[in-house]
């Protein structure tokens, strides 16, 4: 039974929209599962599940995460997608070996299309730590002054030196060359870092723009951040911030089309922006690993495809690659001063300041000195894989998963594993959960009937006390995108009406509100969609309410409001729902059309249809 609920709660983990829905077998298999599972359910549901049931799930969660060139060009994976179901345990042992296999291409193939001189291949530290964090967590202070620290700090330099190198001598074994360049994790830097990179020899570094903008003490100028600066005899170079997160966290929404249309509009206002002195100046984009691909429909493939397509066409712009661009265009520019932080706001709050965060610092800290002296390899590995940026990502209340207490129980044995090695007790703090709260859900269920006054305001502190609230930080998860034009949805019912508030993570000035639409997309029972815009040519905000497969006609709500956050409502006999129908809907940011934000990215909120009875069936204090 347990490797069965295992099964269940794992092997939907991944994209539902672009990886489970296309798949009828595998969407069944959700449906039957239930989309958002109690522990309860999760045991329920593994008696309902035949052992056909579970070997097609098993089958197909590991089919699902194949590329678009094995599903369109390898006959076993082909002739698996066209079976759809009824698989076989030689299925299973035949798709496994396709993974074998396709894993196993993976490191020849970057080889063999880096000694062709297509593509260079960087670098990054060999387990992944925050640099700067393991040269001195007190550099977290230049960033945030005021940030809450581990009282004894880690200063251990030369286990980022370490890091460097191990790096460095797996890329020489993997591709029989020297590195050229690096992007730390998270690209992190402090000129600690920087001394250490230089010393490495290697030739270049990348970072975000706003570690470049915090370096120079003022905004930036195209001819700031489209050119190489030099420190140590390093060239830095440094992303564009905005660009990169179009395509990482906004593109996958649009037309594919558009989407590239789009970036080149951007590229070609940044040329026009540039001086006109016969230099070549670069734009790099730089994405958040490959987590993107799997929100693209996809998988990335016409994206991919037409983006370089379109670069390669386009004659004012040249793909290249940054060792050879920092070859070839020298710095001209120096910096005196590199600013400490990460690529997301700059700063490190991600991996320190939260308590959680600083105990495992804690713990970090004391093994290392436990460590010290000592010659084991195998528990300097230990410490160095407890050094990696990972297991902070889900400490503190930045990030939440389903694995959270997964991740907790791996970092504490790495730990362990340290003191263990050198034959010492591992201390009994170490048994204990760093992770207190659990998995953090981006969802409270409302509580009781509420009636907000629907203007725009936040009247009183008790209207949307008692109502439902999505908690769109905690639901980004792996995906960490910086500026979301929403923070938080709120929703709620009295007798007759469904309500919601949508608030913001920043102010809207109003020419700018004016170009974005907010929509409520209701998916269950009946596909509706409550649609908020501006009407230039009557100066005013409507609100549309449409029913899929209408008459196109659709009705104007008069219950909604719009100033700092947005209030909406809308009388279930628009929905056509009674009393004890569940209700399920999703909420879109969009521009011009164009889709820039989906809360959640995957499901639903879900709510039920009061009964008249209902102020009685609840109590609250």
């Amino acid at each position: 039974m347990e490797e069965r609920v295992f099964i269940l709660r794992n092997f939907f983990m991944a994209n539902w929209e672009n990886m489970i829905k296309p798949y009828q077998r595998y969407h069944d298999l959700l449906i039957k599962r239930g989309r958002f599972a109690s522990p309860a359910e999760l045991q329920a549901a593994a008696k309902r599940f035949s052992a056909q049931d579970f070997m097609d799930l098993q089958v197909w969660f590991n089919l699902a995460w194949f590329g678009f060139v094995y599903k369109q060009e390898d006959p076993v994976i082909i002739e698996l997608i066209r079976k759809g179901k009824n698989y076989s345990v030689a299925d299973k042992n035949n798709l496994i070996k396709k993974q074998m296999e396709a894993m196993g291409r993976v490191i020849p193939l970057y080889k063999e299309l880096q000694d062709s001189g297509q593509i260079e291949i960087s670098l990054s530290p060999f387990y992944h730590p925050i640099l700067p964090l393991l040269c001195d967590t007190n550099c977290a202070k230049e960033s945030v002054p005021h940030v809450k620290l581990p009282d004894v700090p880690f200063r251990h330099p030369e286990d980022a030196e370490a890091q460097i190198k191990m790096a460095i001598e797996y890329y020489r074994k993997l591709f029989g060359r020297e590195p050229r360049g690096i992007w730390p994790s998270e690209g992190s830097v402090s000129e600690q870092v920087l001394s250490i990179v230089a010393k490495a020899g290697l030739k270049w570094l990348a970072t975000d723009e706003g570690i470049l903008s915090h370096s120079l003490g003022r905004g930036l100028t195209a001819e700031d951040l489209y050119q190489p600066y030099d420190m140590h005899s390093v060239a830095m170079v440094f992303r564009n911030h905005f660009i990169s997160d179009q395509v990482g966290f906004v593109y996958y929404r649009w037309k594919m089309g558009e989407a590239i249309n789009d970036f080149m509009h951007h590229i070609n206002n940044i040329r026009k922006s540039l001086p006109e002195d016969g230099k070549n100046y670069l734009l790099t984009v730089i994405l958040d690993g490959e987590n993107a691909w799997e929100f693209y429909h996809d998988q990335g493939k016409e994206f991919l495809e037409s983006f370089y397509a379109r670069l390669s066409s386009e004659p004012c712009v040249r793909m290249v690659q940054i060792g050879d661009y920092v070859r070839d265009n020298p710095p001209a520019r120096h910096l005196s001063r590199l600013f400490s932080g990460s690529w997301i706001d700059s700063n490190f709050h991600i991996w320190i300041g939260h308590d959680e965060d600083n105990t495992a610092w804690k713990y970090l800290n004391e093994a290392r000195l436990a460590l010290q002296g000592v010659d084991d390899p195998l528990a300097w590995q230990e410490l160095y894989v407890a050094e990696g940026s990972d297991w902070c990502w889900w400490y503190g209340d930045d990030h939440s998963s389903d694995n959270d207490a997964e991740f907790d129980f791996l970092f504490r044995s790495h730990v362990k594993n340290i003191y263990t090695l050198i034959g010492r007790n591992p201390p009994s703090s170490l048994d204990m959960p760093i992770k207190r709260c659990g998995a953090m859900r981006p969802i409270k269920e409302p509580v009781y009937l509420i009636s907000p006054v629907l203007d725009g305001q936040i009247t009183n502190y008790y209207e949307w006390l008692s109502a439902g609230h999505f908690d769109i930080a905690k639901a980004r998860g792996a995906m960490h995108q910086i500026e979301t034009i929403l923070s938080d949805i709120y929703y709620g019912f009295d007798l007759r009406n469904l309500f919601l508030r949508l608030d913001f993570n920043f102010d809207l000035d109003p020419a700018e509100m004016r170009t974005l639409s907010f929509s409520v997309a209701l998916v269950s029972p009946a596909r509706h969609r409550a649609d908020i815009f501006y009407v230039p040519q009557e100066r005013r905000y409507a609100c549309r309410l449409d029913k899929e497969g209408g008459d196109g006609v659709g009705k104007e709500l008069q219950s909604f409001g719009i100033g700092k956050i947005i209030e909406i409502g809308i009388p279930f006999n628009d929905l056509g729902v009674k009393t004890g129908d569940k209700i399920e809907f999703r909420v879109m940011v969009s521009k011009e059309g164009q889709e820039l934000e989906r809360w959640p990215k995957d499901g639903a909120i879900d709510l039920t249809v009061p009964s008249e009875n209902y102020a009685l069936e609840q109590w609250i204090v």
